[in-house]
């Protein structure tokens, strides 16, 4: 079973992440944040990710506390999921259009977290959500999950389908990087470790 459940508390969010690589596209999201509800169960649908998430803050001040603290106890819970990396793909990547938009996502679960964000001048908000806290909820996730991520709108004009092409195109690669390979006789790398 790969599957991770992680339980993050603090005095400004209480954030609880499920997430099973080996699922269905199941998903129940609640974080107060409606666009971000929408946006996960986009990327557990795609991804055939069951995904269980409910998620409070202090949104009352803004959403920043919420939007991290949610990345980081996703990334900490698809580590989890992952485990040891036996015979995992280990990198995945996707293109998916939205309408007029179309975004690349290209990730490696290889223990070394790095993010690449390039979405060019987008810039506004989602409703009260400023869409520049993506940046940090993307940083946040590949920090915790130990994945090096690559996200880039090739182009795109409505902020929604834009995020809606990223999401998609997320869990597709975050997919196919989990999803196990029974060639691989061990650990992807030649390293030893990962």
């Amino acid at each position: 079973m790969r599957q991770g459940k992680v339980h993050r508390k603090t005095n400004e969010t209480d954030v609880t992440v499920e997430i099973d690589l080996d699922g269905t596209g199941n998903s129940s999201v609640d974080t107060t944040i409606p666009f971000i509800d929408h946006m996960i169960s986009l990327m557990a649908k795609h991804g055939l990710l069951d995904v269980t998430i409910t998620a409070y803050g202090d949104t009352q001040i803004d959403y920043h506390h919420l939007m991290e603290d949610l990345g980081i106890t996703l990334g900490q819970a698809i580590s989890r999921a992952v485990g040891d990396k036996h015979k995992i793909t280990r990198y995945g990547q996707a293109l998916i259009p939205m309408d007029e938009a179309l975004a690349e996502v290209v990730l490696d679960l290889s223990g070394r977290p790095y993010l690449v964000y390039h979405l060019g001048e987008t810039s506004g908000n989602i409703k009260e959500l400023p869409v520049s806290l993506f940046e940090d909820f993307f940083m946040s996730v590949c920090t915790h999950a130990m994945m090096n991520l690559h996200i880039n709108l090739r182009y795109g004009r409505d902020l929604h389908h834009i995020f809606e092409s990223i999401f998609k195109a997320f869990g597709k690669a975050l997919s196919m990087a989990g999803s196990i390979n029974d060639r691989m006789p061990g650990l992807p790398t030649t390293k030893g470790i990962l």
